[in-house]
């Protein structure tokens, strides 16, 4: 057997260099079938209930690509996701996409893996999968797609580029190298050919949220902590209300989510010339703690109805008003973004941000009333700009043997 079958975690052990597991308690895992944090070896179990990369301890980088079908051949695309699921599962493990794959025995064979990745660990990759909503059509299977699984709408101030928007489908690759998740993508992206094409993809780094109360909660690229009250992989009973998908949705969803992605342009300049306490104003938490304007300490309860002589503690138009469940009819969100910086734009201005992705149960009732408040009233608006946009259905986990991706939907 060729030593290049062997995982790359098991060729050089965990003291190498880059292994990470995200969070303090990701060795231990948390016992959520598909969603376990990175075991002992680093690796996240990739069959479960639940895809993996939801609720998993957030790593620290991030390859999203949207995809489009260039075929209508439900049989070619049925043979990609099984192939695609294969590889998936092989890298999630640490190992080539195929035994072998990139050092054939002939060399004059085209290498069945590109090879970027060798020598480095799992690094706690996740790979999850989505459909939009035009890959209902393009197979001509209308009848199952999701109520909910409709375009986003455009919402004051957007401005969407098509060409950072929508997709057939989607693969989230989060990790803690970026080599690795760039080499999930890069792989998967070249097996599809013939019958899928980038659409748009974007790389993160510096996750923006903590889906595990063992994780410190992150900060944003205008320096506040972000994510604050993210909805946690310790608190079943909350993601079972606002996360995973019941008996209302078709039977191959059941049990999985709706992702959503927007890409959020920061004008960091114009955020970086205002003054300290405008800045808390308008996030609604001091910039040092975290906490609310009407606390002390980051997880304090903001006091929404606290006012003093000049009016709300927390203003009216302030971030973390709008976004509340108490502004929002109890509606919470699961996000998962990552910070960015994609260049400069050309004019003197880095082009940087959130990539902004949410998990939740039904897009309609939850993600989209609140955008359409926050981009009607949030004081934050001024320094933001969005630009990307799209929604996927994400089904549940696989079963063990042979369940592959989108099998049950298109059975």
């Amino acid at each position: 057997m060729s030593p290049l079958h062997v995982s790359r975690r098991r060729l050089f052990g965990l003291t190498g260099a880059g292994v990470a597991l995200a969070g303090a308690g990701a060795a231990a895992g948390y016992g959520l079938s598909g969603d376990a944090a990175a075991s002992g070896d680093g690796t996240v179990a990739f069959r479960g209930d639940r895809q993996a990369g939801i609720v998993t301890p957030a790593q620290d980088r991030l390859h999203f690509v949207a995809l489009d079908l260039t075929t209508t051949d439900r049989a070619a695309v049925r043979d990609l996701l099984a192939r695609w699921t294969a590889s998936a599962e092989r890298m999630t493990a640490g190992q080539e996409t195929a035994d072998g794959g990139a050092l054939p025995a002939n060399r004059y064979t085209a290498p069945a893996d590109t090879g970027e990745a060798l020598g480095l660990p799992a690094a706690s990759l996740t790979l999850t999968f989505g459909v939009g909503p035009a890959f209902f059509d393009k197979l001509g299977i209308t009848d199952r797609r999701p109520a909910a699984l409709t375009t986003l709408p455009r919402f004051q101030g957007d401005q969407l580029d098509p060409a950072r928007s929508g997709g057939d489908l989607c693969i989230q690759a989060c990790a803690d190298d970026p080599q690795v998740a760039v080499h999930a993508i890069r792989n998967l992206v070249r097996e599809g050919f013939g019958v899928t094409e980038v659409r748009w993809s974007q790389l993160g780094f510096g996750r923006t949220s903590s889906t595990s109360t063992g994780q410190a909660t992150p900060r944003n690229l205008f320096g506040f902590k972000d994510g604050t009250n993210n909805l946690k992989a310790e608190e079943p009973d909350l993601l079972d209300r606002h996360v995973w998908v019941g008996d209302e949705g078709p039977e191959w969803l059941r049990g999985g989510s709706y992702l959503v992605a927007r890409r959020i342009r920061m004008h960091i300049e114009n955020w970086d010339r205002s003054n300290l306490d405008d800045q808390q104003r308008t996030i609604g938490r001091d910039k040092g703690e975290g906490a609310p304007l009407t606390g002390t300490a980051e997880f304090d309860t903001a006091d929404l109805a606290a006012t003093d002589a000049s009016g709300p503690v927390i203003a009216d138009d302030a971030h973390i008003r709008l976004a509340s469940e108490q502004e929002n009819d109890g509606v919470r969100i699961l996000r998962r973004g990552y910070n960015f910086v994609d260049g400069s734009d050309g004019h003197g201005h880095l082009d940087a941000g959130l990539f902004f992705v949410a998990f939740v149960r039904d897009p309609q009732r939850q993600y989209v009333p609140m955008q359409r408040r926050l981009a009607r009233s949030d004081a934050l608006s001024e320094y933001l700009e969005h630009n990307g946009s799209a929604l996927f259905a994400v089904p549940p986990g696989l079963a063990e043997g042979d369940d592959h991706w989108g099998r049950a939907l298109l059975a």
